[in-house]
């Protein structure tokens, strides 16, 4: 099939489903890589449609009491994307830009990864639009255990489990967990499990705070030597450094890499001209000095460690790897014409717009793949839902080895099928996904 014929079926689809077709939309731009990757892999039709739409789409709206008395309404999303391989996981996101089609897009990411690494999970992903700094740690309380009785028999451990993302982390897991324990008489104790990503008291697993650091880390390890590069000698600059970012500077470090510059929504930051002092620095910016300041002040400006850089000459400056770790489609065609990089690793879900990913192609920059990249998160939550599962309690050791067990499927998947259909990395890992999805839906079939 050529590559119009191709685009007249993804659009033939959309259609159907009666999409109004957006180039600009960052769902039906998931929606048209993963569709381009169904078409090399001939994909039934019936699949097609199915995968270019969730499942369930729920919209909860619901008041929160503010610290000044007074109520404000929240608008809370899940986007429940596909549970053929099991139940339903993914993040639950707050943030001031968390809209529907931004849920959906990332539900059918996580659909796509936990089938890449072979876990027996599905895809969703939620949120609710608010910024989390704006309110204080009582509002966030109440609106987390609000939004969890909202969403009520939606979620829970055999039916879908949510875990932190952008502006969430353990303790807002641990409010959820509770929550949910609280509001039904089916509601024991195996409520814990309902989420993921919580505190190690209540349940978290060891090695769930670095997992996606880690994950990317164990993924470099398998692709780095088949592009001729070694992890001791390698640069790299990262956006964002929170906890992917900074769990992954950390850990590169520790491998003997460099990091020279780090930007955020603070501003950006440059190794100063003689190095930074301290451990596991090899020339670059201190990532263990960086990540206290952050913590101590909410962003990587002002580190003394290093010095201030503009944001053109940060995605200009040269590095072995350039790994976005924030938000979405932060590297547009402009970004990407700028980047001087081998190789790009999405730390982030969708980090790249379609046409700075045409770009980056034209200029000869790999990219790996956030599907695999950042499946290092998704896989610890699984870890940690078994754990709760068979009341059990693994060691950091174990759930890394693990871990690393998965990445290595993963990366193995996505290098066969690069060469068999003689495609980038990207579509690649959608292919072996989606030959995962679709053998099991030939052997289930289609109820009824």
């Amino acid at each position: 099939m050529t590559n119009s014929s191709c685009a007249l079926n993804r659009y033939g689809v959309l259609n159907e489903l009666g999409f109004r077709y957006d180039p600009s939309n960052i769902y039906q731009q998931v929606i048209d890589s993963v569709l381009r990757a169904g078409e090399i892999l001939e994909l039934p039709r019936h699949l097609q449609l199915i995968l270019a739409q969730p499942k369930n789409e729920l919209i909860v709206h619901f008041p929160v009491l503010m610290d000044n008395g007074d109520y404000r309404l929240f608008k809370g999303y899940r986007v429940q994307h596909n549970n053929i391989l099991g139940p339903y996981k993914g993040g639950m996101r707050f943030h001031q830009e968390v809209s529907l089609d931004h849920v959906k897009a990332l539900a059918v990411l996580m659909t796509m990864k936990t089938s890449l690494v072979r876990l027996p999970l599905g895809g969703a992903k939620g949120g609710v639009q608010v910024d989390p700094h704006a309110i204080s740690l009582d509002e966030r309380r109440r609106l987390t255990r609000r939004f969890t009785a909202a969403l009520g028999n939606n979620i829970g451990p055999d039916i879908d489990i949510p875990a932190p993302d952008v502006g969430t982390n353990a303790q807002i897991m641990a409010w959820m967990a509770d929550t949910y324990i609280n509001t039904g008489p089916e509601h024991d104790w195996e409520g814990m499990s309902v989420v993921t990503g919580k505190p190690l008291a209540f349940g978290g697993s060891h090695g769930r705070e670095k997992a996606t650091g880690q994950g990317l880390v164990y993924v470099l390890d398998e692709m780095l030597p088949v592009l001729g590069m070694s992890m001791d000698t390698m640069s790299f600059s990262l956006i964002g450094y929170g906890n992917v970012g900074s769990w992954t500077g950390r850990l590169l470090a520790e491998r003997g890499a460099h990091m020279r510059a780090v930007m955020d929504h603070t501003g950006a930051i440059i190794a100063t001209s003689t190095g930074t002092q301290g451990e596991n620095v090899g020339g670059g910016i201190d990532t263990i000095a960086l990540a206290e300041h952050v913590q101590k002040t909410g962003g990587v400006a002002g580190f003394a460690g290093a010095e201030a850089l503009s944001i053109d000459d940060f995605y200009a400056l040269d590095v072995d790897l350039f790994i976005p770790a924030a938000l979405e489609q932060m590297v547009d065609e402009k970004r990407a014409a700028q980047l001087q990089c081998k190789v790009v690793v999405e730390g982030a879900n969708a980090p790249m717009t379609p046409q700075g990913e045409q770009v980056l192609f034209q200029r000869g920059i790999t990219v790996l793949p956030a599907i695999l990249c950042n499946v290092g998160g998704v896989t610890v939550s699984y870890l940690e839902w078994q754990q709760n599962r068979t009341a059990t309690t693994w060691s950091e050791a174990d759930v890394d080895r693990v871990l690393r067990e998965h990445v290595v499927v993963g990366a193995k998947h996505v290098h066969e099928a690069a060469k068999k259909y003689d495609c980038d990395l990207r579509t690649a890992a959608y292919i072996s996904a989606l030959q995962n999805i679709s053998a099991v839906y030939m052997l289930r079939g289609i109820f009824p």
